[in-house]
């Protein structure tokens, strides 16, 4: 039984994680997760076997079901170039990651205790004491160093063919305007060679009377819109458009539709993407992910609704759907 909110009681048994192909891989379309090591996944005990424990074993096991997955732990601190290598070296060599960019280098703020002990003692005594510092404040060589190594500790999974796209999700707050615009610019010479997919939060970016200027700016610099299915209604709401602006990729992102969580301050984000999809609402995205896949040589489709055992199942009901279709 499910409320409006799309919250399950209790977990349907093991079985139903066993549908659509394996891995989710139909045609040009890869499907996956926005997580393999969420907490509530993990204690779920509704995806991994009870003998599968480490973290090697549980990506190992991953890629048995899913092609690709994106990982979001790289948002919260700088990735290491040991953990980019054992990514690499743990997974199948058609395998994919999606990387979510460090927060400073989109603008949320971050803490400083997170960074590299050498950055931290680097930092103006007033921003090492801080509980979170922005981008903007941050000293323009420490910032530099932030993007250089950020960069340098994808190398390995560059270099074994693995890495599908680096994340560039947008705050709120950046709107639209000559200075965003110029924002975008210098992070696709920055990571010049990757594969850039930028997702927006704002819901400016993506009006009937912006959209085609927003991604004519993503085509002509080389960037991947980011499509999304997310709540609708509130400033953050962007519509669900499915738009290639790359013909090497496209992704689409998950997120549930929570409205009533999407904007709440203090809400943490297992409950903000706590949303199962009913089979209908993802059917809605069949359609327009083959269109997409007609358009981009590779689609990733990533379930974001990482809440215990709902983005592996709807990740497999999305499978299904498009296998079937």
């Amino acid at each position: 039984m499910s409320d409006s909110t799309g919250w399950l009681a209790a977990p349907p048994p093991l079985p139903s994680l066993r549908r659509g192909p394996e891995p989710a891989r139909i045609g040009n379309v890869l499907v996956g997760t926005a997580s393999w090591t969420e907490k509530t996944l993990v204690a779920s005990r509704a995806f991994y076997p009870a003998g599968v424990t480490t973290a090697e074993q549980r990506l190992r096991y991953y890629t048995r079901h899913f092609p690709v997955v994106e990982v979001d732990a790289t948002y919260y601190a700088l990735p290491s170039l040991e953990n980019a290598r054992r990514w690499a070296e743990r997974t199948p060599p058609d395998f994919v990651f999606g990387v979510k960019a460090y927060a400073a280098l989109t603008q949320h703020p971050v803490e400083p205790l997170r960074l590299d002990k050498d950055i931290q003692q680097s930092l103006p005594d007033k921003l090492r004491g801080a509980k979170s510092v922005y981008a903007r404040d941050l000293p323009p060589g420490i910032l530099d160093q932030i993007w250089l190594r950020f960069r340098g500790a994808l190398a390995p999974l560059a270099s074994a063919g693995k890495l599908g796209y680096v994340l560039f999700q947008m705050p709120r707050w950046f709107v639209p305007s000559r200075e965003s615009a110029t924002y975008l610019e210098q992070v696709a010479e920055r990571l010049a060679g990757f594969q850039v997919a930028v997702e927006f939060r704002q819901s400016g970016w993506m009006t009937e009377r912006r959209a085609p200027r927003t991604l004519d700016f993503l085509r002509r610099t080389g960037l991947v819109y980011v499509g999304v299915d997310e709540p609708q209604g509130t400033a953050a709401s962007v519509p669900p458009v499915a738009a290639a602006t790359s013909e090497a990729l496209s992704v689409v992102r998950f997120h549930g539709r929570r409205v009533e969580t999407w904007t709440r301050p203090g809400v943490s984000t297992t409950e903000r993407f706590r949303y199962l999809y009913r089979p209908e609402e993802l059917r809605e995205w069949v359609d327009r992910i083959r269109d997409l896949a007609g358009k981009s040589r590779q689609v990733y489709a990533l379930m974001n609704n990482c809440y215990r055992h709902y983005g592996v199942e709807n990740a497999k009901d999305l499978a299904g759907l498009l296998a079937a279709a």
